[in-house]
């Protein structure tokens, strides 16, 4: 019998990598801050559906990045905290797999608009500033997400083979 002991955490650390490199991907392009965002990460948020070790790898991975790539305090908090939230939502959903963009697009939604209006100041009324985020979780985690779901619905027994 195999000892699977390591790879749960071993999963966590990998989407946790890939998340903080997506992210760099995005923030190289000027994607990932500002009123406007779209990281090419948060398609991972969809994982939680398929393994549950990318909760706290998404959480790490969104920590680390907005830590290591100089997020204000709040932002780091927050933004990490949201994505928690939206990791657990997903794997709440895990039964309805394409519901699964769903919990991560509406946390960051409401958990993300007051950190850009109070902390960074954008200067953008905030409703505004609410629908640019929304627009963007939608099309990176709605939209590239949903691509990474179908993807793995047909691959899954190949991608997360125990």
């Amino acid at each position: 019998m195999k000892n699977n002991s390591a790879r749960g955490p071993a999963r966590a650390a990998i989407i946790a990598a890939l998340y903080v490199v997506l992210t760099g991907v995005s923030a190289v392009l000027g994607l990932d801050k500002g009123v406007i965002q779209f990281r090419f990460s948060e398609a991972l948020a969809v994982l939680p559906a398929f393994c549950p070790a990318a909760i706290p790898g998404l959480f790490v991975g969104c920590f680390l990045f907005n830590q290591l790539f100089g997020g204000a305090v709040w932002d780091i908090l927050f933004g990490s905290f949201a994505t928690l939230v939206g990791a657990v939502g997903t794997f709440s959903l895990r039964k309805h797999r394409f519901l699964a963009p769903i919990p991560p697009i509406l946390a960051n939604t409401v958990i993300i608009p007051p950190i850009l209006y109070f902390v960074y100041g954008t200067g953008f009324p905030y409703l505004l500033i609410t629908l640019t985020v929304f627009v963007g979780e939608a099309v990176s985690c709605g939209g590239l997400g949903t691509l990474l779901t179908v993807f793995l619905n047909k691959n899954e027994k190949t991608v997360f083979r125990d």
